[in-house]
């Protein structure tokens, strides 16, 4: 078949590209070796970019070694390597592997960081482990370095006080109040009747929805137990803000008030990135055996099911259980740690609440474009991927917000903020407070909310406030 020939069977494939995924992509590989491949691969790629993210994006990984298959046919070596610096660390061991072919076949080289597992070898190539080249993106796969911690750390990661003794699955289900007997049913996958979860969708501020998973009365007392018995004796980085207690977005905005320079990066699919054996690993290395580990790792994960009854195995953190906050800090430990590194080295300040990264500098940067690049390499190292529409750079002359606080000259809610909230009350004393809900659920408990919020940031206005609401409540 000639360039002419591919084309003309490709265009009415294009018309409903999901639909003829696996026929398109048959066309392309058999047809490799045309002299003209390239002008077919920018053919089609202009309508395909949509459809192979949204695979690679997919709970099930059946889809996902679909969009990975997809990559070295589709798109330069640039764009797929950006798609699969974070498919060689995807929990699904076929997708990874798949990935790691394709890295292969595009022959890519000088992406990632050296490889620290071992030392660079003499004889320097693109696939000698510890250069500059992608095996540097394998980083964090093998023994405990897939949880986030280092394989040759030497002693255990410091913790607020004497774990739980747990040496088997006895001494788990004695810990947290149930029977033995009980622990298999409370690990079930999906969310039938009988399973530890329900799940629901809730909206996002930036748009789409957010699936939440949340644990049953039974699962969430469990879960509650092993969060005040074991993980909060376990000691977060000192740079980790969110969910700990003592800790808040104050704490965390207040190291960047008065910077030149603000720079914010988010992570994509925070939860549900910390899987299954990241979290067994975690408590692993905090001195628990292979059973104990696997069945706290069980209690405190999700495996969904899938609509044709596959389960998508490992399962992840969901969001929604209380102690999927506490993990997560915990799995970001080293993280957090090479990060704070990084921005001393570059003259930087570095906080992180959740999800939410947050870097300052308070003499002009140099070399911001490497700071990034920096950035990027150790989040991909640790099984992160940056959500890149989502990075800001703020600048002195305009306004420097962190997790929502301005920080320019102190921190506080912005101004805007605070006079809608003063007329919303204000209205509430005139019109009555039904008047003001405009759609909110629970409108009153949001009045008590937000006042208390102020009074995290602003003490006097936030204590004011509050005493306006209880009168409008009359409580």
């Amino acid at each position: 078949m000639n360039l002419a020939s591919l084309l003309l069977e490709l265009k009415p494939l294009l018309a409903d590209p999901d639909a003829n995924f696996d026929r398109i992509t048959d066309l392309l590989e058999r047809h490799q070796g045309l002299a003209e491949y390239e002008v077919a691969r920018f053919y089609v790629s202009r309508s395909w970019k949509e459809p192979v993210e949204s695979r690679l994006r997919s709970v099930d990984p059946r889809e996902r070694s679909k969009g990975v298959r997809q990559l070295p046919l589709m798109f330069s070596g640039t764009v797929a390597a950006r798609h699969l610096r974070s498919r060689v660390k995807d929990a699904d061991s076929r997708v990874a592997s798949a990935a790691r072919a394709a890295v292969r076949k595009l022959g890519l080289a000088d992406v990632a960081p050296p490889d620290s597992r071992v030392a660079p070898s003499r004889h320097h190539g693109r696939r000698s482990v510890g250069g500059w080249n992608p095996t540097g993106w394998y980083f964090g796969l093998f023994r405990y370095e897939t949880q986030g911690w280092s394989g040759s750390m030497k002693r255990p990661p410091p913790t607020s006080g004497e774990l739980p003794r747990l040496s088997t699955r006895a001494d788990v289900a004695k810990l947290v109040g149930v029977d033995e007997s009980e622990l298999d049913a409370l690990m079930r996958p999906g969310t039938e009747a009988g399973s530890g979860y329900v799940e629901f969708e809730v909206p996002k501020r930036s748009g789409g929805v957010r699936r939440i998973s949340a644990p049953r009365q039974k699962l969430k007392e469990v879960q509650r137990a092993l969060l005040d018995q074991v993980l909060a004796r376990m000691t977060p980085h000192p740079a980790a803000h969110g969910f700990i207690e003592g800790r808040s977005t104050v704490s965390n905005a207040g190291p960047h008030v008065g910077s030149t320079v603000v720079l914010r990066v988010d992570l994509e699919d925070f939860f549900p990135t910390v899987h299954y054996r990241r979290v067994k690993g975690l408590f692993q290395v905090h001195g628990y055996g292979e059973e104990v580990a696997g069945v706290l790792a069980g209690l405190t994960t999700h495996r969904p099911k899938l609509p044709d009854g596959t389960v998508v195995w490992p399962g992840a953190l969901p969001q929604g259980a209380p102690t999927s906050p506490a993990i997560a800090n915990l799995v970001c430990r080293r993280m957090d740690a090479r990060l704070t590194a990084l921005a001393t080295k570059f003259g930087a300040t570095y906080t992180r609440y959740a999800d939410d990264l947050s870097f300052s500098f308070r003499a002009p940067p140099e070399r911001l474009g490497r700071f990034f690049w920096w950035i990027n390499a150790i989040l991909q190292q640790e099984g992160f991927t940056e959500n890149g529409p989502k990075r800001r750079v703020m600048r002195q002359g305009s306004r420097q917000r962190v997790t929502g606080l301005t920080v320019n000259q102190k921190v506080s809610i912005p101004r805007e903020e605070r006079r809608r909230f003063k007329a919303i009350l204000a209205n509430c004393r005139r019109h009555g407070v039904a008047s003001q809900a405009r759609g909110r659920p629970d409108f009153e408990r949001w009045l008590e909310g937000y006042a208390a919020y102020v009074r995290m940031v602003h003490p006097e206005l936030g204590a004011r406030w509050q005493r306006e609401v209880k009168e409008l409540l009359g409580r």
